[in-house]
């Protein structure tokens, strides 16, 4: 679907083997350096959720529309800038033996807004308290 919101499984390709190869301590703030793309917490037990996602934004953010002037990298890139800005570009996760503590429906989802967007990226920051390993 042109223009969609969310595409893909939670923490697609490379970002899946950073998220859980690190040990952390505390919290992990990952964090997307690209400003057509976005990272957010939401359910992930349901393929449904995706596509309303993906339905309300389209519908919410359309591409095509009069009311873009930025528009000479593609009619999906100012609608995508504006996804992204939405859903943010950070998340604040709590970690318990260095994995994210989600609820049981949850998933981190990598959203590419993009119709054809570039290779993505991420960085975690990482802070806390070792735990007492006696």
């Amino acid at each position: 679907m042109a223009g969609s919101a969310l595409r893909g499984p939670a923490l697609r390709g490379p970002a899946e083997a950073w998220a859980w190869q690190t040990r952390p301590l505390g919290a992990k703030l990952p964090a997307g350096d690209h400003t057509s793309a976005s990272l957010t917490l939401n359910e992930n037990a349901s393929p449904d959720v995706r596509r309303d996602f993906s339905a309300w934004f389209d519908q919410a953010v359309p591409e095509r529309s009069s009311l873009w002037t930025h528009t000479l990298e593609g009619s999906d890139d100012m609608p995508a800038h504006i996804k992204s800005s939405l859903l943010g570009a950070t998340l604040t996760l709590p970690l318990s033996d260095g994995r994210p503590v989600l609820g049981t429906w949850q998933g981190i989802y990598l959203c590419e807004h993009r119709d054809h967007g570039g290779p993505r990226s991420l960085v975690a920051t990482v802070w806390g308290e070792p735990a007492d390993r006696r």
